[in-house]
């Protein structure tokens, strides 16, 4: 089957910055070499590429970096065991502002095809899918005390708009952050956290804003 190329995409990398263009360019040959029957498609006003109907990655182009973030439960299990997954950047692999900073190709298109090999047996599972789980469990049972940690609690307190923003959301909503920077081993990635985490509150988004609103 050939390769399918949607205008919209064409578009949108033709309208990236100078910097970008050959990144983009690259990782969508990437992606429709590991899989020559994706298709392509824009949500969220960037491209994404599915396979099978169930979302495989998206490409992302910004001022400064470009990010490509790998979809599935199980693939990011797979990124996070090889310690590739960064917090910055919006996508999984963190901010790109060159080819050189992608990892090797050959990486790219094992990741790739371990993608799409998920889907071909079953057992993907999209992060809409298991947000939406966490939410229903949340939900059927009692929400205990939040406890907020001290450094965020400081954060917020240095924030109005993040600090009312965050008064004004759900309990789950509240907790994916504390969670998120409870989880963090080291200070350095406790702190970034927290200044990703007040930037994002602050606008009002939840932690995983780029998937689903609360």
């Amino acid at each position: 089957m050939p390769q399918t190329f949607d205008p919209k995409v064409d578009l949108y990398l033709a309208s990236a910055r100078p910097f970008a263009q050959p990144i983009l360019f690259h990782l969508r040959e990437l992606i429709h070499q590991a899989c020559p029957t994706i298709v392509e498609t824009i949500k969220w006003s960037r491209p994404f590429f599915e396979y099978k109907g169930h979302i495989v990655c998206n490409i992302s182009a910004f001022q400064q970096h470009c990010s490509v973030g790998f979809w599935g439960e199980e693939i990011g299990a797979v990124l996070r065991t090889a310690g590739v997954v960064k917090q910055e950047g919006m996508g999984t692999l963190g901010r790109i502002t060159s080819l050189e900073t992608l990892p090797p190709d050959e990486q790219m298109l094992a990741w790739l095809k371990q993608a799409i090999a998920f889907i071909d047996s079953g057992t993907y599972t999209s992060p809409i899918t298991a947000r939406q789980k966490v939410v229903k469990a949340a939900k059927s049972s009692p929400d205990p005390s939040l406890a907020i940690p001290e450094a965020l609690a400081q954060a917020l307190k240095a924030s109005k708009p993040a600090a009312q923003a965050f008064a004004a959301f759900s309990p789950g909503c509240q907790r994916e952050y504390i969670d998120w920077i409870a989880e963090a081993k080291r200070t350095e990635t406790r702190d970034k956290r927290i200044a990703q985490a007040i930037e994002w509150i602050a606008e009002g988004k939840q932690r995983n804003w780029k998937y689903q609103s609360c």
